[in-house]
């Protein structure tokens, strides 16, 4: 089948582990829990639209509609739900709308990333009779000094992080190993490649010093590449009146980093705007206020039903 299909998206995943308890709380006008905000409201907001749809019988006018709850937006999963729905219908999609973000600004460009493990082996020992022999964490904040002492490029917004360290036997023991989850993005894509000659530089530099330093790339969100302006104007368009419609603002756009990255590297008119309003995404204090979701779900139901 090749006829055209505008997708409309949200992410079922979060940013804990599935083992981890997400309590939820209600508090006056309020309701609490880790990832309620990112993206669970949204999610409903999706699943009430297309639950309206199935129980009107309505049929899109002039072309399909795709809804999807996808996995793996968040954390190392590398947008693979995003990737999935392009690639098997990527030359189809005439636009696409991820439910996820904020209400205001809206999202219409894309910040790329690459993630990478990097690990480090030393001979290691005992911390008194082995003593001066190379510590894996030592030789690790080293080059997470490193690092941190780059000069970002002046091109978009270019950021990095190390996200998490981790290695070492006990007290008394020198480090074997070390390893730790770094990352950089930009909404320039000759940014990203100016970084990643930065940290090719710098890992080279310590295996030429004899460190055994090990690094592996565990993510690759890509930037936006051309895309027809006159169609993604007329997306950002719609959406804005439909913000403004339901929420009173006057909208801003703004660069990040989403599902839409994988339909914006191809071409693809893209936006990521919420239907509810909350805060603290990715901590255990994320809530989202509940007199935004009627709102918001009459904000999903206007841009999903445009198609019918």
């Amino acid at each position: 089948d090749s006829n055209p299909v505008a997708v409309f998206m949200a992410h079922s995943d979060v940013v804990f582990p599935d083992t981890t308890p997400l309590p939820l709380t209600v508090s006056g006008d309020k309701i609490h829990c880790p990832g309620v905000w990112d993206d669970t409201a949204n999610v409903v907001a999706l699943m009430m639209a297309a639950k309206y749809i199935g129980e009107n019988h309505l049929s899109p006018t002039e072309q399909g509609v795709l809804l999807v709850i996808n996995s793996g937006e968040e954390g190392l999963g590398n947008l693979k739900g995003s990737r999935k729905i392009m690639e098997d219908f990527g030359s189809r999609v005439t636009e696409f709308i991820t439910f996820d973000g904020s209400v205001n600004p809206i999202v219409n460009q894309a910040v790329g990333s690459r993630r990478f493990r990097i690990e480090v082996r030393t001979e290691g020992g005992h911390s008194y009779s082995k003593f001066g022999n190379r510590n894996a964490i030592a030789c690790l904040a080293e080059i997470i000094h490193r690092l941190y002492a780059i000069q970002v490029p002046p091109l978009g917004k270019t950021t990095y992080n190390v996200g998490t360290i981790s290695g070492g036997t006990s007290v008394n023991t020198i480090a074997q190993y070390a390893e730790m989850l770094y990352e950089f993005r930009s909404d320039h894509p000759d940014a990203l490649g100016i970084m990643q000659q930065y940290l090719n530089d710098i890992i080279l530099d310590f295996q030429n010093q004899g460190l055994d330093v090990h690094i592996c790339l565990i993510g690759n969100r890509p930037c936006g590449r051309d895309v027809n302006p006159r169609k993604e104007a007329a997306l950002m368009s719609r959406a804005a009146d439909a913000v403004k419609t339901y929420f009173g603002y006057e909208v801003s756009f703004r660069s990040g980093s989403t599902d839409c990255n994988i339909p914006l590297s191809m071409g693809i008119p893209s936006i990521s705007v919420s239907c509810a309003e909350g805060e603290g995404a990715h901590t255990r204090e994320e809530y989202v206020e509940i007199g935004s979701l009627r709102p918001g779900l009459s904000l999903a139901f206007r841009l999903i039903l445009y198609h019918f």
